[in-house]
């Protein structure tokens, strides 16, 4: 049979929508990094190995300061090419990445480098490991509407086949859905895939508000939706896919354990839900240890996680061809 993670065994194959590609860095590679560019992140590290955080607004520093290793293209290609290898080696097929040119531009990475960058690891890794990547271009809501607009931009006046989905990221209770309106119609304009950042921090109100201002066809997280009935039977009409990552979750407070977590209650109730990692060096997991604590929690078998992996490619930001060959590769398991 299939296992999830274990490369003794024939692999199970997992496929991720919500990673964010800062967060990929594990803290020994962040150490290597900021030891090339003279940085001391120190002052972010436990004793552990780790990074440290206690608030959820903690952690948003503690990613900046990561990020700020990162500092050429050099660099996006190497933590992009690391974090797709070692994933297919742990059974991904598929993963799209969000990518923040923000935090490359603060280093002078310009948006067309940054994506060039990203996407040549992807083809590399696509090569050497078989696994597929595409880039959702990302703005901070924290940064404002005009950041998130000049993101956007970028977008549409350079665009890239690997450049395939637009996201909104950051304090989910930074500023107003309607706020944002303007850049995703840009992005819609110049043909992505849209995604936000809903319905985890604030409850069920951002995620109506983001359907309404932003006509995402997914949301990241949107785990709160079970908060209201209504709003369950409104995303299972609209088909609204929901990128679920529980250890993430979880780590912010918002559920004491997997077993609290409201994952399956969402299959239960008709939710089309994807498994993702969500920020996977931060927390200490990945995507394979995503679907094992989902299969544990809740007595999952090897045809209901492939179910997870099938919804993701579904909903994945690619061409029809892509997904008809990521589609073959689960029907073969």
């Amino acid at each position: 049979m299939p296992e999830v993670g274990n490369s003794s065994q024939p692999l199970l194959p997992l496929a991720e929508l919500h990673c964010h590609l800062e967060a990929t860095v594990e803290p020994a590679d962040a150490l290597r990094l900021a030891k090339r560019h003279g940085v001391d992140i120190s002052p972010v590290l436990n004793g552990a190995g780790g990074y440290q955080w206690n608030s959820f607004h903690e952690f948003l520093t503690v990613y900046d300061a990561v990020s700020e290793v990162i500092r050429t293209a050099e660099d996006y290609f190497e933590i992009t090419y690391s974090y797709f290898t070692r994933m297919a080696a742990k059974g991904m097929i598929y993963g799209e990445v969000f990518v923040s040119p923000a935090h490359a531009g603060r280093f002078g990475v310009p948006y067309p480098a940054l994506v060039d960058a990203v996407a040549s690891a992807m083809e590399a890794a696509e090569n050497d490991a078989g696994v597929v990547g595409r880039i959702i271009v990302t703005g901070v809501r924290h940064y404002g509407a005009e950041h998130v607009v000049e993101v956007a931009q970028s977008l549409s006046d350079h665009p890239h086949p690997y450049v395939t989905g637009f996201g909104l990221a950051g304090d989910e209770a930074s500023g107003q859905n309607v706020d944002f309106a303007k850049a995703f119609a840009i992005a819609r304009d110049a043909g992505m895939g849209l995604t936000t950042h809903a319905g985890e921090i604030l409850g069920p109100e951002s995620i109506r508000s983001a359907l309404e201002h932003l006509g995402v066809s997914r949301l990241g997280h949107g785990v709160r939706a079970i908060e209201d009935e209504g709003l369950l039977m409104e995303l299972a009409v609209r088909g609204v896919v929901l990128e679920v990552c529980p250890t993430s979750n979880i780590a912010i407070g918002l559920y004491d354990s997997i077993a609290d977590h409201p994952v399956g209650v969402l299959v239960e109730k008709g939710q089309t839900v994807t498994l993702s990692s969500d920020d996977p060096a931060f927390f200490g997991v990945d995507l394979a240890d995503e679907y094992r604590f989902v299969a544990e929690a809740h007595g999952y078998d090897d045809a209901a996680l492939c179910g997870f992996t099938k919804n993701a490619i579904e909903a994945a930001f690619c061409d029809s061809q892509t997904r008809e060959r990521l589609r073959s590769k689960v029907e073969k398991t």
